[in-house]
């Protein structure tokens, strides 16, 4: 998708949800943020971590796994 679709797209989840549980994979951390009240990581399809945006993106296993900490990142 290109990069002047995301915010249409974004408004469209955000609408389509409307209370519903909706699974998300995005790599696109302000578009999670954005849409997330509750975020799951997996790693290697285990659940790494679970929390709010705040939470996952501070969790120093998150850091190491995709943010840059040293991990390898499987997508």
């Amino acid at each position: 998708m290109g990069t002047e679709d995301v915010a249409r797209i974004s408004q469209l989840i955000g609408r389509v949800a409307n209370g519903r549980t909706v699974v998300l994979v995005e790599h696109n951390l302000s578009v999670v943020a954005d849409l997330s009240n509750r975020i799951t990581v997996l790693q290697r399809g285990k659940v790494l971590v679970e929390g709010t945006y705040q939470q996952v993106r501070a969790d120093q296993r998150v850091i190491d796994a995709y943010l840059g900490g040293g991990g390898v990142v499987h997508a």
